[in-house]
């Protein structure tokens, strides 16, 4: 063991490496980053993984032999420059700020309700002070007074409310034109001026980052590509050799729009800052191409798939209990043609097709393996209210999630599983973590005609492709699936299928990469029991391995 002085910690001297990957959420329910570190600790690598705290308190645990740290990130930049100015400017009527309207609409239903009163004690006699009430002709004249005041106040907070949303959403001819000009004359450094919140997370990070020295720094998605490029190039400047992985998760142009300046800016930053990295991974070819063209990159993208852990480590089931029974847990006998849906719920993940095709089918269940922990997801109760006003309810099963490998297990005892996502860019681009897992469930699958999977369930025969949105065409997919499900199960014993779509194939190819930026680092001998062939995620130019 050698003393690390700029971290106070003593560093490994098996390690091949330093590894510092990065992510901008409280890693515990992001999979993906969670089986990266883990694999690439297990593979000899020495990793430190940041992520957010949700508080104040920063948190540290163990991944195997990966170490979490996550920090606390102030949102002092999230207060646009725009949100700090008055709203008069956007409308003559409105006030300053919303919470002056609130006052003022306050103030005086304040003053009408002690009018009110005054009226009120003048009449009801009993005890009291005389001077505290008044006759209907003295409160004539305030009382006229606080009515128009009254109107006059809703007036200019409704203005006021008009004038926020603008504000927020950044779509009035002035705002887009505001945007087109930061785009004309900054071009991809336009997003200091569209979302300078960005730098807060650059501030969060570097000390940390800059603290630990690595050898490869693993960015996950595009927030954390300008945090990574940006400690890289600190850290070259000051005498230290360092690699850049990008890890593109998604295709930013096709991601929805919070408001006019979201997109734009987050594509600016990642423009800016894709330059920087050494190599680039991605979830699938399709994406990958997009992103040659997108960054004028020298190299294809290598595809790291989102596939599920099938040989979980010690730990991960350490205190784990065994995977409940789905079909227990939904009060069903193995009878009862049942469907499975495993993922968040969203208006776009296509959930409300399956609740509405159970008008057709009424002897068919659907388990929804859809609440994390905390908090359910905000469009839940949106789903709660379709099921109750279709009178489903009896067959709509809303389950909590399991640990990420218990997944396929726990699913496959369903008769079927249904991915009903809608038409979007993002969509269409890659095999999803539910895809693979309910193909190591090895059930037959219902897909809407999102282009990636669509074309992967057809090429395979592994189930059956619907119109998205479209009921109709839903409801005809699931009984072809119910009536035959062997027809389908049997795509699954074509031999490799399965095996590729692991995430033990999948480390073997983030390992391949590591050690083709690091030259020297040699991988120690693998375990046949964790060895799996990389056929699937090699990058297109296999020259550049």
């Amino acid at each position: 063991m050698e003393l690390d002085s700029a971290v106070g910690q003593r560093r490994p001297t098996a390690s091949r490496g330093r590894v510092v990957m990065l992510v901008d959420n409280g890693v515990r329910n992001d999979s993906r980053v969670q089986k990266a570190a883990r694999s690439a600790a297990e593979a000899g690598w020495e990793v430190i993984l940041f992520g957010l705290s949700p508080t104040r308190e920063p948190e540290t645990w163990n991944l195997g032999g990966a170490e979490v740290r996550l920090v606390h990130k102030p949102n002092r930049l999230g207060a646009r420059k725009q949100d700090m100015k008055g709203l008069r400017y956007r409308s003559p009527l409105a006030y300053r700020t919303p919470q002056v309207a609130a006052y003022r609409k306050q103030k005086v239903k304040a003053w009408r309700a002690d009018l009110r009163f005054r009226a009120e004690a003048a009449k009801a006699g009993g005890p009291g002070r005389p001077s505290a009430s008044g006759s209907s002709v003295r409160l004539a004249v305030p009382k006229a007074a606080a009515k128009v005041t009254s109107k006059w106040v809703s007036l200019r907070a409704r203005a006021t409310r008009r004038a926020a949303r603008k504000r927020a959403s950044f779509d009035t001819p002035f705002d887009k034109s505001l945007i087109r000009f930061w785009q004309m004359t900054m071009g991809e450094r336009a997003w200091r001026r569209l979302l300078p919140y960005l730098w807060d997370y650059e501030l969060a990070f570097a000390r940390h980052i800059d603290e630990l020295k690595p050898d490869l720094i693993h960015a996950h998605d595009f927030r954390m590509l300008g945090v990574g490029a940006r400690a890289a190039v600190r850290l070259r400047a000051a005498g230290h050799p360092v690699k850049l992985v990008w890890d593109a998760h998604e295709f930013v142009p096709g991601l929805h729009s919070h408001h006019g300046r979201w997109l734009p800016g987050h594509v600016a930053w990642e423009k800016e800052h894709a330059v920087f990295a050494d190599a680039v991974i991605t979830v699938s070819p399709s994406l990958a191409e997009l992103l040659v063209e997108g960054h004028s990159l020298k190299e294809t993208p290598y595809v790291v798939l989102n596939a599920p852990v099938t040989r979980p480590a010690p730990d991960e089931v350490a205190g784990a209990g065994p995977v409940p029974d789905l079909r227990e847990l939904c009060g069903v006998d193995k009878d009862t043609p049942l469907l499975a849906y495993c993922g968040g719920i969203n208006p776009v993940r296509g959930v409300e097709t399956m609740i509405e095709g159970l008008t057709r089918m009424p002897d068919v269940h659907v388990a929804l393996v859809s609440t994390p922990p905390g908090k359910p997801f905000p469009a839940t109760a949106t789903i709660v209210e379709l099921v109750e006003e279709l009178g489903v309810g009896d067959r709509v099963h809303v389950l909590p999630f399991v640990p990420h490998w218990q997944v396929p297990e726990f699913l496959s005892t369903a008769d079927a599983a249904v991915s009903p996502l809608h038409h979007l860019a993002n969509h269409e681009l890659a095999l999803s973590n539910k895809f693979f897992e309910y193909s190591q469930a090895k059930l037959p699958l219902v897909v809407s005609d999102i282009r990636t999977m669509a074309e992967m369930v057809e090429k395979t025969g592994q189930g059956e492709v619907f119109k998205a949105q479209d009921i109709e065409d839903y409801v005809r997919a699931v009984r072809a699936v119910l009536a035959n499900p062997e027809r389908y199960r049997a795509a699954y014993d074509d031999p490799g299928l399965l095996q590729k779509w692991t995430w033990e194939a999948q480390a073997v190819v983030l390992d391949k990469i590591y050690s083709r930026l690091l030259p020297g680092t040699e991988a120690p001998a693998m375990s046949k029991a964790r060895q799996q062939p990389a056929a699937v995620g090699s990058p297109a130019p296999e020259s550049t391995m």
